[in-house]
């Protein structure tokens, strides 16, 4: 009992910051809260690590994700932990364990859940500077952005994120709006011919301004990067 007392544990929340293309812009998931702290306020979707109920992190993150907004999502990936002090008004010391997700955002349908009053897109570059958003979570969306960005620099393309199939002229504009500039279209070519990560689906095509494009697929088994088949 004295040693509890001495060392008591963190309150500790999980929050997901949800990632898709809308409106061909990056764009986050967010909640509106219902109760304090910060009600009325937008945040990431979080909610309480139970140890009762959850077995895991993940199963966690997917237990607060089915809670509040109703969705079961195949790609999740843990970003980072955060706490300190004066991260929750509840606790005088908070853990945050921050998950993400990379989604066909026109593939969802979240409905505002347990303890949610609204739930809306919004973009990213809106949402990192936006000082009203609740708690810390405009810098956690900073940090999950950054992440994703640097992933499709290095052409670790999410699946999460992408059509199951495409044309390469498809995949480039994802991918710029995923990263918010443009790519050279014959560096970006070569690339993906020298790490080997599409392939065409054989047989079919879709209609192009000039002749028909060759559909691609991504590879579940590209090549490792700087090796060329």
């Amino acid at each position: 009992m004295a040693d509890s007392l001495l060392h008591p544990m963190p309150f500790t929340r999980m929050e997901i910051a949800v990632l898709g293309l809308v409106d061909k812009r990056l764009q986050v998931l967010l909640v509106r809260r219902e109760h304090a702290p910060h009600p009325g306020q937008w945040a990431l979707p979080g909610g309480v690590l139970r140890i009762d109920l959850d077995a895991s992190l993940e199963a966690a993150a997917r237990r607060v994700l089915h809670e509040r907004l109703g969705l079961e999502l195949p790609f999740l990936r843990q970003l980072c932990a955060v706490g300190g002090p004066h991260r929750d008004p509840r606790a005088p010391w908070a853990l945050s364990v921050v998950y993400r997700a990379m989604v066909m955002a026109s593939q969802l349908a979240p409905l505002a859940g347990k303890r949610v009053k609204q739930v809306t897109w919004r973009p990213v570059e809106d949402v990192m500077k936006d000082r009203a958003l609740a708690f810390d979570h405009a810098a956690l969306v900073a940090m999950a952005v950054e992440a994703t960005r640097q992933e499709i620099e290095q052409l670790e393309l999410p699946a999460g994120i992408l059509p199951p199939q495409f044309t390469l002229s498809e995949l480039q504009a994802d991918c710029e709006q995923l990263l918010g500039r443009r790519l050279d279209k014959s560096s970006f070519r070569r690339r993906l011919a020298d790490r080997a990560l599409v392939e065409p689906v054989h047989g079919v095509t879709r209609a192009g301004a000039n002749r028909p494009a060759q559909v691609y697929r991504l590879r579940r088994d590209p090549e490792p990067q700087g090796k060329k088949a």
